[in-house]
């Protein structure tokens, strides 16, 4: 193969999800089939109120607004306000999904060679693949600690992540006042990916970065991206957006506008509906607090080790040993989990296993596990 002239692929790693393609296989077999607890991707229905506002708003022939409807920034400040205790009126911006951001944020920024990325490890893979496409440093750093400003160039980005993917662990009041005087110090931008922030489980309560509690009411390089593909079984409509710091929202609208990065018009009126319902999204908790209940358990009767957990969508588990040894029993079971060194350092030992699955799919896995128990 001629290499004389590299893509921008040459710069990425394999895509992780690869490696599960053979036991995936082996866990189709079983004669019960497979339960896939390895990628969050939500099953329930889309809300009805939703769906309705998404027919409502069909008939939509011209171009979108990339700055997002007036309807759609009022309800996501309402919904923030609310919901998170977010005071004033930062700026909002709608995003096609929180991975497309999270992926292109650094390029949006203007980052590249020279430039450092920091994220919590072990972490979304997609932090560390946004500083690859923008040819920035990737930066890991322990989840809570602050970057080490003497291991290279300060970063200029730093991504927060509570509750957190894959462990849903929970940065508190003051680990996160922290974060924001380090990124003002050092003139970095702070982004804090909350998609989970109203997921808090056995009395945890995830705090938005743009609480004023956390940030003394000044948003100044500060940004929280919120998706409502969980709390709203919204994935397949790819909405989610960004808040925070306006003169920030202001140059990246600027980009995106530039870009075409619009988020479709009927999108952001089903978006707009689901941010000013609260029933649904109450019901949707209940359902993922009973499925959680349930697989928990299962897996404690098994023998595994459950770490943090105490918020999100997923279960970090471990049977003290590498984690494709654990990926492979539970295959033999049927049940596909996500191995933890797919996320970085500190995932080695781990599996990830996500509650977005029927009730009669989590109940089918925690009866299978009871074969190891």
């Amino acid at each position: 193969m001629d290499h004389s002239h590299r893509t921008l692929a040459d710069r990425l790693p394999q895509f992780p999800w690869d490696r599960l393609v053979p036991y995936a296989r082996k866990a189709d077999a079983h004669p019960g089939g497979r339960v896939d607890l390895s990628v969050g991707t939500p099953v329930d229905p889309v809300p009805a109120v939703v769906r309705a506002a998404l027919i409502e708003a069909a008939d939509w022939p011209g171009y979108p607004v990339t700055r997002g409807t007036d309807a759609l920034r009022a309800a996501a400040l309402g919904w923030m306000e609310r919901e998170l205790g977010v005071a004033g009126e930062p700026g909002v911006l709608p995003v096609i999904g929180s991975k497309e951001l999270v992926a292109n944020l650094p390029t949006l920024l203007g980052l590249g060679p020279g430039d450092a990325v920091a994220y919590p490890v072990p972490a979304y893979p997609t932090y560390e693949i946004g500083a690859l496409l923008a040819g920035a440093q990737p930066r890991p750093t322990a989840f809570g600690a602050l970057p080490d400003a003497a291991s290279g160039p300060a970063p200029r980005l730093v991504w927060l992540n509570s509750p957190a993917n894959p462990h849903g662990q929970v940065l508190d009041l003051g680990q996160l006042r922290a974060a924001v005087a380090w990124a003002r110090e050092h003139g970095a931008v702070l982004v804090s990916d909350e998609c989970y922030v109203t997921l808090g489980w056995d009395g945890a309560q995830p705090i938005s970065v743009l609480h004023p509690d956390v940030c003394d009411g000044d948003v100044t390089g500060l940004l929280a991206l919120h998706s409502l593909s969980k709390r709203s079984n919204l994935a397949g409509y790819r909405a989610a957006f960004l808040a925070g710091d306006p003169a920030l929202l202001k140059d990246l609208l600027l980009v995106r506008m530039h870009g075409g990065m619009i988020m479709p018009g009927p999108v952001q009126a089903a978006m707009a509906a689901a941010l000013t319902d609260e029933a649904h999204a109450r019901e949707q908790k209940e359902r993922y607090l009973a499925r959680r209940a349930v697989l928990r358990q299962a897996l404690l009767g098994a023998g595994f080790r459950i770490e943090h957990s105490q918020a999100g969508l997923y279960l970090w588990a471990t049977r003290d040993e590498p984690c494709w040894e654990t990926i492979g029993t539970l295959a033999d079971l049927g049940i596909l989990a996500a191995p933890g060194e797919m996320y970085g350092a500190g995932g080695e030992r781990f599996v990830r296993l996500a509650l977005t699955a029927t009730d009669e799919r989590i109940e089918s896995a925690a009866a299978r596990l009871s074969a190891l128990g």
